[in-house]
């Protein structure tokens, strides 16, 4: 079966909501860390021309990471991408790639037996 990797950049105050409607997929893990950081607006509320040597100020978001059956993602894609939703700058992104293996170390299972709840 394969699988694919999502990360989820967002803020902070969507990670409850994300983490909810998760359980509609399926999705047993994830990993959620705290990250600093700032895309195309190098950290502004508002759009802007940003000028090459303006100063880019990092902000706090939330990363959550899964990983699922690679047929299931388009389904949590299109969810996600309406969860997080408001058309203002801030919304996130979504980065999604590939994942060649997985291993679960206490079992030795590996693929998709080593994300899902069979555990030995």
């Amino acid at each position: 079966m394969s699988l694919s990797r999502v990360e989820i950049i967002t803020g902070i105050s969507k990670i409850e909501p994300l983490k909810k409607a998760f359980g509609k997929f399926h999705i047993s893990g994830m990993t959620v860390y705290q990250v600093l950081g700032c895309g195309v607006q190098h950290g502004t509320q508002e759009f802007e021309i940003a000028e090459k040597e303006k100063e880019i100020e990092l902000l706090p978001k939330e990363v959550v990471m899964i990983v699922l059956p690679t047929e299931e993602l388009n389904d949590l894609l299109e969810f996600v991408k309406k969860e997080l939703y408001t058309g203002h700058i801030g919304d996130g992104k979504i980065f999604v790639s590939d994942v060649t293996n997985v291993i679960r170390i206490r079992t030795g299972e590996e693929g998709y037996e080593a994300i899902t709840e069979g555990e030995k």
